[in-house]
C-alpha cells in the first residue's frame, strides 16, 4: 500500500469509529484497562525508583556496610549457620580503621532496643531511633550538623551527657525554641530518665517511601554503651578514601574480618558486606514482584480487548459485505481489503491505547498528589504501551481482515 491508500484507510477507520462511538469505546475497554494499568503502575514504580536512587545517593557515593546478615534477608529465611554467626563488634570497627589503608573513616552504629522516650518539659517523643555513634558518623553517612556542633573524641571518651537531634525530634520537642543548649530527658526500658544537653541538630534528609529519615537521637558511643552495656551487635559503616578505592577497601575489610573471625581459606564469609549498588539492587528485586503483577493484569486486559476487537471487526465485515463487494467490483485487490480492515483494527485498539496512556498518567499524578508516593514515567514505556495496543489490533484483526479479503464480490453485491 502506498501512503495515499494508508491515509484513505485511516480516514475510513476514524469515520467508522466516529459513527459507532459507544460500540468502539466498549470494544477497546479491555485494551484501555490493560494500558492504563501498565502506565499507572510504571509511573508510580519509576517515581519510586528515582526517589530511592536519590535517597541512596544521599547516603554517600562510596559507602560500605558490614553486617552480621545479608541486607534484605528476613529472619525466618536465615539458615542455622547464619543465626549462629558472631555479632559485628566495636573491636571489629577499630580493627578495620587501623588495618585497612584504603578506608578513610569507620563509623560503628548501635541502636537502643525496646520502648524509650525523650522529653522536654511537656513535649514528648516515643517513636524514634536512639543511636550510639562516633565523631566519624558525619563523614561516613554524608549527614552533617546544621545547627550547633557534632560530637568530639572528648565527648566519647568522657561519656559526655550530650545529644544531637534529628530534625523531626527537634521540631516535636522545640516547636518555637532554639534547641541548642536545652536540657532534655531520655529514658529507656533498662534505665531511668537521664538528662542530656542538646549540642546539635542534624540537617534534614529526604523521606524514603514516605518514611522520615530524621526521627532519631544520637549519643556519643561510650555514653550509649553506659546506658546499654548488653548491646554488643552493631552496624559497621566505612568510607573509602576515594570511589576508585571502593573494591580495594572491600577486599581489605573482608580480609580483616576473616582474620578476626578465624576463617580458613575454604570457609565462606560469616558476615555480609553491602554497598550502595547492593541496596539499589535489593530495592529493584522488591519492585520486580510488582512488575509481574502489573504484567499479568495488563495481559488479561489486553487479551479481553483483543477478543473484543476481533468480535467487532467480524461484525463490521458482515455489516459492510456489500461495501466490500462494490470496492472489489471497481478494482480493489484482496490485499487492499485486507489492509483496510487491519488498519481499522489497529486504529481502534491504538485509540484505546492512547486513552489508556492519558488515564494512566493522570492516575499516577493523582496518586502522587494525594500520597507520599512520587510519580514519573519514561518515553520508552509510553511508546511500549502504545505499541502493544496497536499490536493487539494487528494480531486480533488478522482473521476478520482475511475473511473480508476472501469474500466473493458477486456474492457480496447480492448481500442485503
Amino acid at each position: 500500500m502506498n501512503i495515499f491508500e494508508i491515509k484513505e484507510s485511516l480516514l475510513m477507520a476514524m469515520a467508522a469509529i466516529k459513527t459507532h462511538k459507544l460500540r468502539a469505546f466498549l470494544t477497546v475497554l479491555g485494551v484501555l484497562i490493560g494500558v492504563t494499568t501498565v502506565i499507572a503502575m510504571v509511573s508510580i514504580i519509576t517515581g519510586l525508583n528515582r526517589s530511592m536512587a536519590r535517597q541512596i545517593e544521599s547516603l554517600g557515593s562510596n559507602v560500605i556496610y558490614v553486617t552480621k546478615y545479608k541486607i534484605g534477608i528476613q529472619l525466618g529465611r536465615r539458615s542455622e549457620e547464619e543465626r549462629k554467626r558472631k555479632p559485628i563488634t566495636f573491636e571489629d570497627a577499630m580493627a578495620v580503621a587501623e588495618l585497612c589503608p584504603s578506608v578513610e573513616a569507620v563509623s560503628p552504629q548501635n541502636w537502643g532496643p525496646g520502648p524509650k522516650t525523650v522529653k522536654y518539659k511537656d513535649n514528648k517523643v516515643s517513636q524514634f531511633e536512639l543511636i550510639g555513634v562516633l565523631p566519624e558518623y558525619e563523614v561516613v553517612n554524608n549527614n552533617y550538623v546544621e545547627e550547633g556542633r557534632f560530637f568530639t573524641k572528648s565527648d566519647v571518651n568522657y561519656r559526655a551527657m550530650v545529644a544531637v537531634l534529628g530534625q523531626d525530634v527537634a521540631e516535636a520537642l522545640f516547636p518555637n525554641l532554639d534547641p541548642i543548649g536545652k536540657q532534655i530527658k531520655i529514658g529507656g526500658r533498662n534505665f531511668a530518665p537521664k538528662r542530656f544537653i542538646v549540642i546539635g541538630i542534624m540537617e534534614k534528609r529526604p523521606s524514603i517511601l514516605g518514611e522520615s529519615q530524621n526521627n532519631f537521637v544520637l549519643l556519643p558511643y561510650d555514653t550509649f554503651k553506659k546506658l546499654y552495656p548488653e548491646e554488643k551487635e552493631l552496624l559497621l559503616v566505612a568510607k573509602p578514601k576515594s570511589p576508585e578505592l571502593m573494591e580495594q577497601a572491600i577486599d581489605e575489610i573482608t580480609q580483616v574480618m576473616r582474620l578476626r573471625r578465624g576463617l580458613s581459606a575454604d570457609k565462606p564469609n560469616d558476615f555480609a558486606i553491602a554497598t550502595q549498588d547492593d541496596l539499589m539492587d535489593m530495592y529493584r528485586n522488591i519492585t520486580k514482584a510488582i512488575y509481574m503483577v502489573m504484567v499479568i493484569i495488563s495481559s488479561i486486559g489486553l487479551l479481553v480487548g483483543g477478543v473484543g476487537v476481533m468480535n467487532i471487526m467480524l461484525v463490521s465485515v458482515t455489516e459492510r459485505t456489500r461495501e466490500i463487494g462494490i470496492r472489489k467490483a471497481i478494482g480493489a485487490r484482496k490485499k487492499d481489503i485486507l489492509w483496510q480492515f487491519l488498519i481499522e483494527a489497529m486504529t481502534l485498539s491504538g485509540s484505546g491505547g492512547i486513552l489508556g496512556i492519558v488515564i494512566g498518567l493522570l492516575l499516577g499524578k493523582i496518586v502522587a498528589a494525594v500520597s507520599p508516593l512520587p510519580a514519573g514515567v519514561s518515553l520508552f514505556w509510553l511508546v511500549l504501551g502504545f505499541s502493544f495496543s496497536v499490536s493487539v489490533g494487528l494480531i486480533f484483526g488478522i482473521y476478520p481482515a482475511y475473511r473480508a479479503a476472501r469474500l466473493d464480490p458477486i456474492v457480496s453485491l447480492r448481500y442485503e
